[in-house]
């Protein structure tokens, strides 16, 4: 088959797409003949070497993965040949990645395609959905009628939490760099959209919300908790889900006189059973059409140097040119 691997850690350009063998399964592992697959930060950091883990060698890179069930090991029972599947959490601790022709995935981290939902759509979701869903409800517990703040409204993450939150009756505030992306995070159901370049944001939330922000979900890698802080509501949620290297200052007096919590998470971290209940409500979404993907750029698996590339000029560099996910497919 056909992958998207490297041989050690590197720049973009170590990545090989070239012949591996198809993976063999073990009793609990499905195969995936793979339809489509999406770039994810924490795939560029794994392969730079910033982010440490175990890593086989080939080591196929990639995260998300959507297709069909080619063939499945001896104690599968919740798939069988022919269905059509999603999923996240490869490529992580020491699993092979999903950039490639076949993947051989452990049943518990994946999940049923909707009929109505193609495979790049479903790749699409995938991560960042669980991420979104997690932070959302398992931590914040997101109520009907409160109001959240994100960053970043037509990120992969970003634009999920705007779904999600409108979805079960939340207000939602979000910003954007110019025109189009904010009307797009309109089209996704935003209320307020902040043109971080031209507006000032503070001034802008206080307006639409005076008394705070219940749940505030950070996106940034670089965070002003200072801004965020002052800006939640009395028990507000802090969710942080991105900036290994951060070391803003947190104003602890302001935030415990108001009762609020943090949530910080790494999505791969959350065990199948959370995963699992994430996905069947992301279904349940995607079918009901209050949850759709945001793809910017689809790709052939053959051109993962220029897809990585674009992601990291767009998580690191800030060049701005990215809205949404990138979308890999053989």
């Amino acid at each position: 088959m056909k992958a998207a691997y490297i041989d050690h850690p590197g720049p973009p350009e170590v990545i090989r797409y070239d012949d591996l063998p198809v993976p063999q399964l073990k009793e609990t592992e499905v195969l995936v003949r793979v339809g489509a697959v999406s770039v994810n930060p924490i795939d560029t950091y794994i392969r730079a070497g910033t982010v440490q883990m175990p890593l086989p060698k080939p080591y196929i890179l990639g995260c998300d993965v959507a297709g069909t069930v080619e063939a499945v090991g001896a104690r599968v029972t919740r798939f069988k040949p022919g269905d059509r599947v999603w999923g996240s959490n490869q490529g992580l601790l020491g699993r092979q990645g999903t950039f490639a022709e076949y993947a051989a995935v452990d049943e518990c981290w994946l999940y049923p395609t909707p009929a109505t939902v193609s495979d790049r759509e479903a790749a699409a979701i995938a991560l960042v959905g669980i991420t979104a869903y997690l932070g959302l409800f398992r931590d914040a517990n997101l109520r009907p009628n409160e109001t959240v703040f994100v960053h970043g409204g037509t990120g992969g993450v970003g634009s999920c939490v705007v779904q999600m939150a409108k979805a079960v009756g939340a207000r939602v505030i979000t910003t954007a760099g110019n025109e189009e992306k904010a009307d797009l995070c309109r089209q996704l159901g935003a209320d307020v959209v902040i043109n971080y370049k031209q507006e000032n944001e503070a001034e802008a939330i206080r307006r639409f919300a005076p008394e705070g922000v219940n749940v505030w979900f950070e996106t940034l890698r670089e965070q002003n908790l200072e801004m965020a802080v002052s800006l939640l509501a009395m028990r507000g949620r802090l969710v942080l889900i991105a900036g290994r290297q951060s070391k803003p200052k947190f104003p602890v007096g302001s935030f415990y006189v108001k009762d609020c919590k943090a949530f910080g998470f790494a999505m791969f971290n959350a065990p199948p059973e959370e995963q699992q209940r994430a996905a069947e409500q992301i279904n349940q979404w995607l079918k009901n059409g209050k949850l759709r993907p945001v793809i910017g750029r689809v790709l052939r698996l053959s051109q993962a140097v220029e897809a990585h590339r674009l992601q990291e000029q767009n998580t690191l560099g800030g060049a701005g040119n990215l809205v949404g996910k990138i979308v890999l497919e053989p």
